[in-house]
């Protein structure tokens, strides 16, 4: 940072340290607004997470997380003391973001309601590099501008409390402000359209009403990954699952035309209960194919989710991939799901059939229409674009599924196909979705094990199933 830059930063930041140094203690008020603040991070942090909050204050954020491994730090040295009063299991230290100095790295930075106070916006990002791994998240919160004259109204009236000359940043400025510090955008959730407590009714504003009216929410929450990537990582082995139920005739075309990729590929076959010769099919390709590495086995419950479930806990690749064994996706595409998650451009590669055209009889009318709307439901939902739910191939890090498992808790055992148990997980975690294009060509065996109605209702539960999860909380 030039001399004259630093000389600017260092006095506004010295204006902020006096303002804080020489603030009382939070409102009731404030204290309520961090309840309904920690709601949310406490629904975006894993339990188990390392948690550095810049901008800590006196650690009302930290204390209401449930994560015990927290970290602040604040230019303060008054707030942080009450931090260290109030958090005594955290670790506080007076610094401020654009010279944080930690020896620790963290999974979760939390800038909460203070990158409006930063001298420097874009050094504060960089510099959060040096505490940040490729799986941090960084989390922000910050006021939308449509509430900046009510705001103003209420510090008037007393029901909040007086603040430092700060910026008002958009969400346009903050997102340019991130990409320009190498952080990659992977979320934005819009939160709070009633900040205060009102005898109960905050919960029916909140919860039920802002998921539906974010653009008058209060409170605008971006989750960050960092961009920067290693420049050549070493080639990852890949495991590709391919659940199989009725599916004899695609056997051997799987083996034969899914691609060696990476620092090798094994073939995991789940064989699910079928009605023709499947089971014998696979044990011959498997003698047949010796060059090839093919597990088989037969899955011990119902439904591809338990496949998919089952192959994994025997796969030994660092990626690991869903192939569906009709092969209406391709496999020689495989290739391309391996290239995103390898280069982690994104933690999560989502097969997408609604992009290039499709042969004839590949998906019937309905079902392209019905694909087309959930679509933009789980978009909504999830919070990351998202054009194809029902793809079957799809493709992460096995480090990624271990989390997903570990939190599987928070959902339950609810999915039958598998595919929401990962995009939801998924998205429960903040991992990066990317959508992959790919050429969906008709069944050449068997019969699809879709029912289009039975289904289309299982559908439709769980998109309630994930507003009650991941929207409406």
């Amino acid at each position: 940072m030039p001399a004259a830059d630093q000389n600017l930063t260092a006095s506004h930041l010295e204006m902020i340290r006096r303002f804080y140094d020489a603030a009382p203690g939070p409102t009731a008020t404030a204290l309520g607004y961090r309840d309904l603040l920690a709601r949310y991070y406490n629904l975006l942090i894993p339990e188990n997470a390392s948690v550095l909050e810049v901008g800590c204050g006196g650690g009302e954020l930290l204390a209401r997380l449930r994560t015990r491994n927290v970290t602040g730090i604040d230019l303060s040295a008054a707030q942080i003391a009450r931090a260290r009063s109030r958090v005594p299991h955290g670790s506080f230290h007076v610094q401020a973001g654009e010279f944080v100095e930690l020896a620790d790295t963290y999974d979760v930075i939390i800038v909460s309601d203070t990158v409006n106070h930063a001298a420097d916006v874009q050094a504060l990002f960089e510099r959060l590099h040096r505490v940040a791994t490729p799986g941090t998240r960084l989390i922000l919160n910050y006021h939308s501008n449509l509430w900046r004259p009510l705001l103003s109204f209420g510090r008037a009236l007393g029901l909040s409390a007086e603040a430092p000359q700060s910026s008002w940043l958009s969400t346009a400025d903050i997102r340019n402000l991130l990409a320009l510090a190498d952080w990659e955008t992977v979320r934005i959730e819009h939160r709070l359209l009633c900040p205060l407590r009102l005898g109960g009714l905050e919960s029916l504003f909140n919860r039920w009403l802002a998921p539906l009216l974010p653009v008058l929410c209060l409170t605008i929450y971006i989750v960050a990954r960092p961009a920067r990537r290693a420049k050549s990582p070493p080639a990852p082995a890949v495991s590709v699952i391919i659940p199989a139920r009725n599916e004899a005739g695609n056997i051997q075309a799987a083996v034969e035309r899914t691609p060696e990729m990476g620092a090798g590929t094994e073939l995991i076959f789940v064989e699910g209960h079928s009605r023709d010769h499947t089971w014998a099919e696979i044990q011959r390709v498997q003698r047949e194919f010796p060059q090839r590495r093919i597990k088989i086995l037969q899955q011990t419950g119902a439904g591809k989710g338990n496949a998919v479930r089952e192959g994994f806990a025997v796969a030994t690749g660092d990626i690991l991939m869903i192939l569906d064994a009709d092969l209406t996706m391709p496999p020689e595409e495989l290739p391309k799901f391996y290239a995103i998650v390898a280069s982690e451009h994104a933690e999560f590669a989502n097969g997408c059939r609604l992009v290039y055209p499709m042969d004839e009889n590949a998906m019937p009318f309905l079902n392209l229409c019905a694909n087309k709307v959930f679509g933009l439901i789980f978009t909504y939902l999830l919070g990351q674009p998202l054009k194809d739910t029902l793809c079957g191939t799809k493709a992460l890090r096995r480090a990624h599924y271990e989390k997903i498992a570990a939190n599987r808790a928070y959902f339950g055992d609810f999915d039958p196909f598998g595919d929401f148990d990962l995009l939801f997980g998924a998205a429960k975690l903040n991992l990066k979705i990317a959508d992959v294009p790919i050429r969906y060509t008709e069944r050449v065996y068997g019969q699809t094990n879709i029912q289009r109605w039975h289904h289309g209702w299982l559908l439709l539960r769980m998109v309630l199933f994930a507003a009650r999860k991941l929207k409406f909380v």
